[in-house]
């Protein structure tokens, strides 16, 4: 499937913020997207993470200055989705609050949702595993009846107790079309304590390619950010020379493969670190990063 998007939109690896950028003018999507413009930026994510609520008109201007601006967005559902939740009716919800963020970003024109989709509830995880397939499998027939065309992207989750670790999130890409990663990078690191070093962000994107092929590498969805962690996992996030994360060593994999798509900030200082990686990222030559 193809990203969304439309009009003179870039190509390669684009950076941008997770929500409006604090330097905005405005506090809506619009005048973020307008914002990320100025600031030279490829990408902006809208978040949806307290509940689905974009009016009809505000989608259609974020839609509108997105694609004036070659401004790629993607969109965050919200945080109160656990698909093996015990209650039918929150697994319902949570079915629901998927649907509402695909819908959503199919208005404003957004490519790719994503969303950390289940907690293990201290159940066998191939369970787990069956019970998140099964609930996505459904949510895309639906997404494909209403002929709704963006990628669902469960997200890297950073702690043991979340479902969602790369070989799941892979193994749902091969049994469901239009189902592939969202990668943070940053809860990969707090939820394994490794995961931080050129030759692991190499072996990730390998790993990546050799499931999904080696084109899947030019239309990623990331996240990074600086990340405080325990033995429980993430605990929150830091601004990047805060964190002991390796980011630079991520990038030059990254440009070393190729890689393209989108990578979000989700560092506190949103564009700050969004345009210290996009500087990073073009300073990085091929050679440098083999």
């Amino acid at each position: 499937m193809s990203p969304g998007g439309r009009g003179r939109q870039k190509a390669g690896m684009l950076f941008g913020t997770a929500g409006v950028p604090h330097s905005s003018k405005g506090s809506d999507p619009a005048a973020g997207v307008s914002r990320i413009a100025e600031l030279g930026l490829g990408a902006m994510e809208l978040e949806f993470v307290y509940g689905v609520r974009i009016r009809d008109e505000m989608a259609d201007r974020v839609r509108r200055v997105a694609e004036e601006n070659g401004i790629r967005l993607t969109c965050h559902g919200p945080y109160y989705i656990n698909l093996n939740s015990q209650e039918k009716e929150k697994r319902q919800a949570s079915v629901k609050r998927i649907l509402d963020t695909a819908r959503a970003a199919h208005r404003v024109g957004a490519g790719s949702i994503t969303f950390h989709a289940a907690f293990y509830m201290k159940q066998d995880p191939q369970k787990v595993h069956r019970v998140v397939q099964d609930a996505l499998a459904g949510i895309m027939d639906t997404l494909d009846r209403e002929k709704i065309k963006v990628q669902v992207r469960p997200e890297l989750t950073g702690k043991p107790s979340q479902y969602g670790d790369l070989e799941e999130l892979l193994a749902l890409s091969n049994e469901i079309e239009g189902v592939f990663p969202c990668i943070d990078f940053s809860h990969f690191h707090a939820r394994t304590g490794a995961q931080n070093s050129l030759a692991e962000f190499e072996e990730t994107l390998k790993r990546y390619a050799r499931v999904l092929g080696k084109s899947a590498l030019s239309d990623l969805h990331l996240h990074v950010s600086g990340i405080e962690y325990t033995r429980k996992g993430e605990r929150r996030h830091l601004l990047l020379k805060e964190s002991d994360f390796k980011y630079r060593d991520l990038l030059k994999a990254l440009k070393s493969h190729g890689a393209g798509g989108v990578l979000i900030c989700e560092s506190p200082n949103l564009e700050e670190d969004a345009l210290l990686m996009q500087r990073s990222f073009r300073s990085i030559r091929v050679r440098d990063s083999q």
